[in-house]
C-alpha cells in the first residue's frame, strides 16, 4: 500500500516529538509563578518590566530548543522515506531540503528577535531600577508624608511610578534610550524638548511624551472622581543618562534625567491639597494595587 510509505517514516519522528513535550513541560515549570506569602500589595520597581523580562528568556528557551528540533524533523522523515521506497525521488528529497533551509532561516529570525528584545528590556529595567532608588529616598517617618507606588495599573497601560507628595502628585514616566554615537565616535547625551516631541541626535520621538500625558489625564480624573475633589497632579518624563534642554519644553511635562529627583519633586509645588485629601490618595491607591494583587493572584497560571 502506497499510504504506507508516507505513514511508517513518523515514527523516526517520535523520539523528536518526545523531546519536544520535554521542552515544553520544562518550559511551563519556567513560567509558573512565585507569588509571596505576605500580604504586601505594592509592586517593586519594574515588575511590569520583569516580567516582560521572563517572557522573552522564555521565548528565546523555546526558540532555541525546538528551533533545531523542528528544522531536522523534514530530513529525518526524508530518511525514513528512504527505507520504504525502491527508488528515490530527488525532487522529494530537493523540497524537504527547501523545508528545512526555510526553517532554519526563520528560527534565526526568531532567536535574533529575541536577543534584540532581551538587550532592550534589560537597559529599560536598569533605568527603572535606578529611578526606583532614587524615588525610594523620599520614603520618610510620617513627619515626611511621602509614598511611592511602582507600576501602577490602569484601566489599558501601567504607569511606571506614582509619588504621593503633601503638595501633590506626581506621574513618573521612565524611558531608556542608549546614547548616539557621532561622527568622531564620541557620545551624543543632549535631547532637545519640544512640546509634542523629543529631539534625540539622530532620531526623534512623541510617544514618551504622549504616555506621560495619558498617565496624568488617567489619574487625575481617577482620583477627582475616588475623592470628589480635583486632585494635582503633574507628569514627570525621566530619561536616564540625558543632557535635557528644555528651552522649548512644554511647562505641563517636567523632563529630567533622574539626578537628584527626589530633591526635585520635593521642591515642586503642582497644587494645593489638604492632608485629608493626601491620606485618601494614599488609601485609594494602596486598595487599587491590593485588588490588582489580588486580581493577578486568581487568574490561572500559564
Amino acid at each position: 500500500m502506497v499510504w504506507l510509505e508516507y505513514l511508517l517514516p513518523l515514527i523516526f519522528l517520535f523520539p523528536m516529538a518526545a523531546m519536544g513535550g520535554i521542552v515544553l513541560a520544562l518550559r511551563s515549570l519556567h513560567d509558573a509563578r512565585v507569588h509571596s506569602p505576605f500580604d504586601a500589595p505594592l509592586r517593586e520597581p519594574g515588575q511590569a518590566l520583569r516580567h516582560r523580562l521572563d517572557q522573552a528568556f522564555s521565548s528565546l528557551f523555546l526558540n532555541g530548543t525546538l528551533g533545531p528540533l523542528v528544522t531536522l524533523a523534514p530530513l529525518v522523515y526524508g530518511m525514513g522515506r528512504m527505507l520504504f521506497v525502491d527508488k528515490q525521488d530527488w525532487v522529494e528529497w530537493a523540497l524537504y531540503g527547501l523545508l528545512s533551509t526555510i526553517l532554519v532561516l526563520a528560527f534565526s529570525l526568531l532567536l535574533i528577535r529575541d536577543y534584540q528584545r532581551i538587550r532592550r528590556l534589560k537597559l529599560g529595567l536598569a533605568c527603572e531600577l535606578a529611578v526606583g532608588q532614587e524615588l525610594e529616598r523620599l520614603v520618610r517617618p510620617e513627619a515626611h508624608p511621602y509614598y511611592v507606588f511602582h507600576d501602577v495599573p490602569t484601566d489599558s497601560f501601567t504607569i511606571d511610578h506614582v509619588v504621593v507628595t503633601p503638595h501633590g502628585v506626581f506621574v513618573v514616566e521612565t524611558r531608556a534610550r542608549a546614547l548616539a554615537i557621532g561622527t568622531d565616535g564620541k557620545e551624543l547625551n543632549c535631547v532637545a524638548v519640544e512640546r509634542e516631541r523629543l529631539r534625540f541626535p539622530h532620531w526623534q520621538e512623541r510617544r514618551p511624551l504622549h504616555k506621560t500625558r495619558q498617565g496624568v489625564n488617567w489619574l487625575s480624573q481617577w482620583l477627582e472622581r475616588r475623592c470628589g475633589v480635583p486632585v494635582p497632579v503633574k507628569g514627570v518624563l525621566v530619561l536616564p543618562g540625558w543632557e535635557i534642554d528644555t528651552s522649548e519644553a512644554s511647562p505641563d511635562i517636567l523632563v529630567v534625567s533622574g539626578e537628584q529627583l527626589a530633591k526635585q519633586l520635593t521642591d515642586i509645588t503642582p497644587g494645593q491639597m489638604s492632608d485629608a485629601i493626601h491620606d485618601k490618595v494614599i488609601h485609594i491607591l494602596l486598595e487599587r494595587a491590593r485588588l490588582m494583587e489580588l486580581k493577578h493572584l486568581r487568574q490561572p497560571s500559564v
